[in-house]
């Protein structure tokens, strides 16, 4: 007796037509029996080029357990889900009529490689059989279009018509190399996927910036919310798998073990806590062995590409870096949150106004022994009644603004010669201008904001820039003597948000300000314009 469709289970060995005809019904059994799917592989067991059944992993399996209609996917280097979405793709294709599906690659190349090698070469290897029963229409070098009216396409992006099913791989590259490309995809691709269909972005970490960051550390948050409302149909689940999934990722035998210090270890324990697993020897040697011999020790690129946690994915080696290892102390300690404005007490300002374009702002109140900071305001190749109007605008009370030593130097301008202070103080007369004495040399100024950031609070919302600014901030790479120097990197735009924080550690006093507290508060208010916000 041929079972019904829905009996039937990956296990289940057709031999005649009719149960041909039934298992195909079968959804799971096409895509977990490994009877019908073939790709090529290379591991341990097969050589590169083998041609073997598709049977999904572990991971794999796991993912498909818990798809939503939009789905983000952070992962280690080589798990395979391309392959996998680019089989579930093709197999919808094939057996669901007037279907749009797509997947977008980061370059032509790797589209070309996706098209060949995973769509195309799975649907020539299926059975004669099945070849009939979903024969194709029209075919080209990007595309499949079957007789039923549905499409698979592999292009770098995809905008017209409805897509109902949406894959795009390694979008954190896009994102990296082409930020246009990756705001297209979201504004236009994305919102082509009906509510109905499924998109999938998957992709390594490349930076925490960019489309690709925003959207997955927000959906890890929504995961994060375990008591919060169900996920909802346009929300993203977030997927995360880490390198000690992949069961290929062990050195089983001790022969091939490189070396392992006490540091390894450690580390492998600390992930053993945070992700509530077990590592053994083999998976430990694994990693080290990747790491040093085809990363070359390079510790951040194995964060990158074969991270052990999600917060792994983004992070920076703190080596050359100056702020970086304060700032996450402060987060450690609790001193990046929810920082509020208080009313009735003064706000303090601390600019970077360098030669370049680039002007940067950060906003704090001293409340009782504490130094909050609840904004931090940029922008580049804006004229100074900008940055005036836009600290108006905010209504607040303000207390000293303090500016760098080169803010009495003089500058040429449109048509005549003045320095930044005589220009701010034309803006603002009414406003506590201040400029800051000059340290004997810059080192002298960052180790002061070092030992002074830990009397520093931070609104994560109102200062998300400017600490993501200070995390990023480090030192000129020297390629000739190999090593990092002394000397800031100046052209990356992140010394505007650094050099403004260091007049708040070089130049603020409150003991100057705050003599008598009521006699600073009536100065302040005396100081705000009655007639509005305007510059």
């Amino acid at each position: 007796m041929i079972p019904a469709p829905a009996e039937i289970d990956e296990t289940f060995a057709p031999e005649t037509a009719e149960e041909w005809e039934a298992a195909l019904q079968s959804w799971r059994w096409r895509i977990f029996s490994g009877r019908l799917y073939k790709i090529m592989t290379k591991d341990d067991e097969h050589q590169e080029g083998s041609v073997v059944p598709f049977i999904p992993n572990g991971p794999q399996r796991k993912f498909i357990s818990r798809l939503h209609y939009r789905n983000v996917i952070l992962k280690a280097r080589q798990a395979g889900f391309t392959t996998l979405i680019a089989i579930l793709w093709l197999d919808h294709a094939m057996f669901t009529a007037d279907q749009r599906v797509g997947i977008i690659a980061h370059s032509l190349e790797d589209a070309g490689v996706i098209f060949r090698d995973k769509v195309k070469f799975a649907y020539e290897n299926l059975p004669d059989e099945v070849q009939a029963l979903c024969p194709i229409k029209t075919k080209n070098k990007s595309e499949i279009h079957f007789w039923n009216n549905s499409s698979i396409r592999v292009a770098t992006s995809m905008r017209s018509g409805t897509i109902h099913r949406l894959h795009i791989s390694e979008m954190g590259k896009i994102g990296a190399k082409y930020p246009q490309k990756a705001k297209e995809i979201t504004n236009g691709s994305l919102p082509a996927v009906p509510q109905t269909g499924i998109a999938v972005i998957e992709s390594t970490a490349e930076g925490k910036a960019g489309e690709f960051f925003e959207i997955a550390t927000r959906a890890e948050k929504r995961a994060a919310n375990v008591n919060g409302p169900p996920l909802g149909v346009a929300e993203y689940r977030f997927h995360f798998f880490p390198w000690f999934v992949t069961p290929e990722y062990a050195l089983q035998d001790p022969r091939d073990h490189p070396p392992m210090t006490a540091t390894d270890h450690e580390y492998f324990d600390g992930v053993e806590r945070d992700m509530g697993v077990r590592l053994s020897l083999a998976q430990r040697a694994w990693y080290v062995a990747k790491r040093e011999y085809e990363q070359s020790g390079d510790q951040e690129s194995m964060w990158r590409e074969y991270p052990s946690t999600p917060s792994e994915c983004w992070q920076k080696s703190t080596e050359g870096s100056f702020y970086a290892p304060q700032v996450s102390r402060a987060r450690v300690e609790g001193r990046i949150g929810v920082v509020r404005h208080v009313s009735n007490v003064p706000v303090h300002t601390f600019w970077d106004i360098g030669a370049g374009d680039g002007t940067g702002i950060w906003c704090m109140q001293y409340v009782g022994v504490q130094h909050r900071f609840i904004a931090y305001i940029e922008d580049w190749a804006r004229g100074y009644e900008h940055y005036v109007k836009t600290l108006r605008d905010t209504g607040w009370l303000f207390g000293r603004m303090h500016l760098p030593h080169d803010a009495t130097h003089q500058r040429q301008m449109a048509t005549t010669i003045a320095s930044p202070l005589d220009m701010l103080h034309d803006l603002a007369p009414d406003w506590d201008w201040y400029v800051v004495d000059r340290v004997p040399d810059l080192s002298h100024g960052i180790n002061l904001t070092r030992s002074k950031f830990s009397e520093a609070y931070f609104d994560e919302q109102g200062c998300r820039a400017g600490l993501d600014h200070l995390e990023l901030y480090h030192k000129k790479w020297n390629a000739r003597v190999g090593a990092y120097s002394e000397e800031p990197e100046k052209l990356d735009g992140h010394s505007e948000a650094a050099d403004a924080l260091r007049q708040w550690a070089q130049g603020f006093d409150p003991s100057s300000i705050y003599r008598n507290p009521y006699e600073a508060l009536k100065k302040a208010r005396s100081r705000q314009p009655r007639g509005g916000m305007s510059a």
